[in-house]
């Protein structure tokens, strides 16, 4: 199966660069997520997911929820991160958003190439899997 995946936290949202995001978290305040600026040009990277996607790949996100966050906490976090997709990634289908519990192995989930900035991650991964840096130049390649 040809399937791309996307970590999100560091990959594509650029949530640690938000000012203020750890105390956030700890105190189980949502906005780091849903005020998390896009890492790259939302805009090409929807073209060439897009035009992936017509020729038959799956696109999905794999994201972690917050670190000891409460039962609460975390279904809020995924809620604002299918939010902030649907607002920066809006012409995407995407065939899965999994945001799974802190720590989860990611390779449960999904197979093909990944996008993570974790390193722990991409080592893991059953398959191919890159860092966030060359997103838009590992895709105009397939």
């Amino acid at each position: 199966m040809k399937q791309i995946n996307f970590d999100m936290d560091g990959t594509i949202a650029n949530l640690y660069g938000v000012d203020g995001w750890l105390n956030d978290i700890q105190n189980e305040n949502t906005r780091p997520y849903t005020e998390a600026k896009p890492m790259m040009n939302m805009s090409a990277l929807a073209r060439v997911l897009n035009r992936l996607t017509n020729e038959g790949y799956s696109v999905n996100v794999i994201s972690w929820t917050a670190k000891n966050g409460s039962e609460d906490y975390n279904a809020r976090v995924a809620e604002a991160k299918r939010a902030w997709i649907a607002k920066h990634l809006k012409s995407v289908k995407f065939d899965n958003v999994f945001v799974i519990p802190y720590g989860t192995a990611k390779q449960n989930y999904g197979v093909g190439i990944l996008f993570d900035d974790e390193e722990a991650n991409r080592n893991a991964w059953n398959g191919t899997a890159y860092d966030e840096k060359d997103i838009i130049k590992v895709l105009k390649g397939l």
